[in-house]
Protein backbone atom coordinates (compact mmCIF):
# COMPACT_ATOMS: atom_id res chain seq x y z
CA UNK A 1 0.00 0.00 0.00
CA UNK A 2 1.14 3.49 -0.37
CA UNK A 3 0.36 4.31 3.04
CA UNK A 4 2.98 1.45 4.11
CA UNK A 5 5.75 3.11 1.43
CA UNK A 6 5.35 6.55 3.06
CA UNK A 7 5.37 5.08 6.23
CA UNK A 8 8.34 3.75 5.69
CA UNK A 9 9.49 6.45 4.00
CA UNK A 10 9.41 9.04 6.26
CA UNK A 11 10.21 7.39 9.97
CA UNK A 12 13.55 5.36 9.96
CA UNK A 13 13.28 2.63 12.65
CA UNK A 14 15.48 3.93 14.88
CA UNK A 15 13.23 7.16 15.44
CA UNK A 16 10.37 5.15 16.42
CA UNK A 17 12.26 2.55 18.90
CA UNK A 18 13.38 5.69 20.17
CA UNK A 19 9.99 7.38 20.03
CA UNK A 20 8.36 4.33 21.78
CA UNK A 21 10.58 4.20 24.58
CA UNK A 22 13.87 2.08 23.41
CA UNK A 23 17.75 3.35 24.51
CA UNK A 24 19.61 2.61 21.95
CA UNK A 25 23.64 3.14 22.24
CA UNK A 26 25.71 5.45 19.65
CA UNK A 27 25.81 2.44 17.28
CA UNK A 28 21.95 1.51 17.13
CA UNK A 29 22.32 -1.47 20.08
CA UNK A 30 19.50 -1.96 22.25
CA UNK A 31 18.00 -4.38 24.77
CA UNK A 32 15.27 -6.52 22.70
CA UNK A 33 11.64 -5.84 23.97
CA UNK A 34 11.01 -9.55 22.49
CA UNK A 35 12.72 -11.31 24.87
CA UNK A 36 14.62 -11.17 28.49
CA UNK A 37 17.51 -9.53 26.95
CA UNK A 38 19.97 -8.20 29.67
CA UNK A 39 22.30 -7.17 27.15
CA UNK A 40 21.68 -5.86 24.06
CA UNK A 41 21.37 -7.65 21.12
CA UNK A 42 18.89 -5.47 18.87
CA UNK A 43 20.37 -3.85 16.04
CA UNK A 44 18.33 -0.29 14.68
CA UNK A 45 18.78 0.36 11.85
CA UNK A 46 17.54 2.67 9.31
CA UNK A 47 15.40 0.45 7.57
CA UNK A 48 15.36 -2.72 9.27
CA UNK A 49 15.80 -3.99 13.02
CA UNK A 50 17.30 -7.70 14.00
CA UNK A 51 17.82 -9.24 17.23
CA UNK A 52 20.55 -11.45 17.75
CA UNK A 53 19.43 -13.27 20.25
CA UNK A 54 16.05 -14.00 19.29
CA UNK A 55 15.91 -13.23 15.91
CA UNK A 56 12.79 -10.50 15.34
CA UNK A 57 13.33 -8.26 12.58
CA UNK A 58 11.45 -6.35 10.19
CA UNK A 59 10.94 -2.58 9.32
CA UNK A 60 9.66 0.28 11.10
CA UNK A 61 5.66 -0.86 10.82
CA UNK A 62 6.94 -4.82 12.38
CA UNK A 63 8.55 -2.96 15.34
CA UNK A 64 5.59 -0.85 16.06
CA UNK A 65 3.28 -3.63 15.66
CA UNK A 66 5.00 -6.22 17.96
CA UNK A 67 5.66 -3.50 20.23
CA UNK A 68 1.82 -2.69 20.93
CA UNK A 69 0.60 -6.00 19.44
CA UNK A 70 -1.03 -4.62 16.54
CA UNK A 71 -2.17 -5.69 13.12
CA UNK A 72 0.75 -3.98 10.31
CA UNK A 73 -2.27 -1.64 9.10
CA UNK A 74 -3.09 -0.53 12.92
CA UNK A 75 1.01 -0.14 13.70
CA UNK A 76 1.16 2.23 9.80
CA UNK A 77 -1.91 4.10 11.52
CA UNK A 78 -0.62 4.95 14.96
CA UNK A 79 2.93 5.49 13.04
CA UNK A 80 1.02 7.80 10.86
CA UNK A 81 -0.91 9.64 13.77
CA UNK A 82 1.92 9.96 16.56
CA UNK A 83 4.54 11.32 14.07
CA UNK A 84 1.91 13.72 12.40
CA UNK A 85 1.97 12.20 9.14
CA UNK A 86 -1.03 12.52 6.51
CA UNK A 87 -2.34 9.39 5.22
CA UNK A 88 -5.38 11.14 3.03
CA UNK A 89 -5.54 10.56 -0.29
CA UNK A 90 -3.88 12.77 -2.76
CA UNK A 91 -1.96 14.63 -0.08
CA UNK A 92 1.74 13.74 -0.70
CA UNK A 93 3.96 14.56 2.00
CA UNK A 94 7.79 14.77 1.82
CA UNK A 95 9.49 11.43 2.63
CA UNK A 96 13.36 12.00 4.03
CA UNK A 97 15.69 10.59 2.07
CA UNK A 98 17.32 7.85 4.01
CA UNK A 99 20.85 6.39 4.01
CA UNK A 100 20.37 2.94 2.99
CA UNK A 101 21.90 0.78 6.12
CA UNK A 102 23.52 -2.78 5.26
CA UNK A 103 21.14 -5.79 6.33
CA UNK A 104 22.80 -8.01 8.95
CA UNK A 105 24.32 -10.37 6.32
CA UNK A 106 26.12 -7.20 5.02
CA UNK A 107 27.43 -6.60 8.69
CA UNK A 108 28.96 -10.34 8.94
CA UNK A 109 30.77 -9.88 5.36
CA UNK A 110 31.79 -6.70 6.89
CA UNK A 111 33.25 -8.41 10.07
CA UNK A 112 34.67 -11.71 7.73
CA UNK A 113 36.88 -9.10 6.14
CA UNK A 114 37.79 -7.09 8.75
CA UNK A 115 38.88 -10.18 10.77
CA UNK A 116 40.82 -12.06 7.79
CA UNK A 117 42.35 -8.26 7.21
CA UNK A 118 43.51 -7.71 10.78
CA UNK A 119 44.96 -11.37 10.97
CA UNK A 120 46.71 -10.96 7.91
CA UNK A 121 48.32 -7.79 8.68
CA UNK A 122 49.16 -9.28 12.58
CA UNK A 123 51.01 -12.35 11.30
CA UNK A 124 53.00 -9.77 8.91
CA UNK A 125 53.98 -7.82 11.64
CA UNK A 126 55.06 -11.35 13.53
CA UNK A 127 57.03 -12.18 11.28
CA UNK A 128 58.49 -8.45 11.29
CA UNK A 129 59.05 -8.07 15.08
CA UNK A 130 61.48 -11.38 14.58
CA UNK A 131 62.94 -11.23 10.91
CA UNK A 132 63.84 -7.03 11.26
CA UNK A 133 64.70 -6.88 15.31
CA UNK A 134 68.14 -5.67 15.75
CA UNK A 135 71.24 -8.28 16.24
CA UNK A 136 73.31 -6.19 18.62
CA UNK A 137 72.90 -3.34 20.77
CA UNK A 138 74.49 -0.91 17.96
CA UNK A 139 72.55 -2.43 15.03
CA UNK A 140 70.32 0.76 13.85
CA UNK A 141 66.18 0.01 14.05
CA UNK A 142 64.35 -0.92 10.97
CA UNK A 143 61.32 0.88 10.14
CA UNK A 144 59.71 -2.51 9.92
CA UNK A 145 60.30 -3.25 13.07
CA UNK A 146 59.49 -0.48 14.52
CA UNK A 147 55.91 -0.34 13.09
CA UNK A 148 56.02 -4.14 14.33
CA UNK A 149 56.26 -3.17 17.74
CA UNK A 150 53.61 0.03 17.42
CA UNK A 151 50.68 -1.69 16.15
CA UNK A 152 51.41 -5.21 17.15
CA UNK A 153 49.04 -4.60 20.38
CA UNK A 154 46.86 -2.49 18.76
CA UNK A 155 45.87 -5.09 15.59
CA UNK A 156 45.85 -8.26 18.42
CA UNK A 157 43.31 -6.26 20.59
CA UNK A 158 41.16 -5.81 17.27
CA UNK A 159 41.71 -8.83 16.40
CA UNK A 160 40.35 -10.36 19.48
CA UNK A 161 37.54 -8.11 19.78
CA UNK A 162 35.71 -9.63 16.80
CA UNK A 163 36.94 -13.28 18.40
CA UNK A 164 35.47 -12.88 21.33
CA UNK A 165 34.12 -9.60 22.22
CA UNK A 166 30.71 -8.68 22.60
CA UNK A 167 28.52 -7.93 20.03
CA UNK A 168 28.01 -4.51 20.80
CA UNK A 169 31.65 -4.05 20.49
CA UNK A 170 32.24 -6.15 17.43
CA UNK A 171 29.99 -3.52 16.05
CA UNK A 172 31.09 -0.95 16.86
CA UNK A 173 34.61 -1.74 15.85
CA UNK A 174 33.54 -2.78 12.51
CA UNK A 175 31.96 0.22 11.92
CA UNK A 176 34.93 2.45 12.60
CA UNK A 177 37.18 -0.28 10.60
CA UNK A 178 34.60 -0.15 7.51
CA UNK A 179 34.33 4.02 7.71
CA UNK A 180 36.17 5.75 5.02
CA UNK A 181 37.97 2.81 3.33
CA UNK A 182 40.32 2.34 6.70
CA UNK A 183 40.25 -1.35 6.19
CA UNK A 184 40.64 -1.61 2.43
CA UNK A 185 43.74 0.76 2.61
CA UNK A 186 45.04 -1.50 5.35
CA UNK A 187 44.17 -4.80 2.81
CA UNK A 188 46.08 -2.81 0.22
CA UNK A 189 48.49 -1.77 2.45
CA UNK A 190 49.38 -5.69 4.17
CA UNK A 191 49.10 -6.62 0.10
CA UNK A 192 51.25 -3.95 -0.71
CA UNK A 193 54.33 -4.92 1.54
CA UNK A 194 53.69 -8.87 1.20
CA UNK A 195 54.58 -8.35 -2.00
CA UNK A 196 58.16 -6.28 -1.90
CA UNK A 197 59.26 -8.55 0.70
CA UNK A 198 58.87 -11.48 -1.95
CA UNK A 199 60.24 -9.13 -4.60
CA UNK A 200 63.07 -9.50 -2.23
CA UNK A 201 63.47 -12.94 -1.98
CA UNK A 202 62.45 -12.42 2.29
CA UNK A 203 59.30 -15.20 2.19
CA UNK A 204 60.90 -18.19 2.25
CA UNK A 205 62.28 -16.75 5.65
CA UNK A 206 59.08 -16.06 6.94
CA UNK A 207 57.11 -19.83 5.97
Amino acid sequence: MIMYETIKAAISVKQAAEHYGLKASRNGMACCPFHDDRHPSLKLNEDYFFCFGCGAKGDVIDLVARLFDLSGYEAAQKLAADFGISTEPGQAMRASCKPKRPHIRQFREDEMLCFHVLTDYLHLLEDWKVQYAPKTPDDGWDDRFVEACQMHCHIEYMADVLTVGDLEERVALVDELMKNGKITFLKEYTARKKKEGAHRGEEPENA
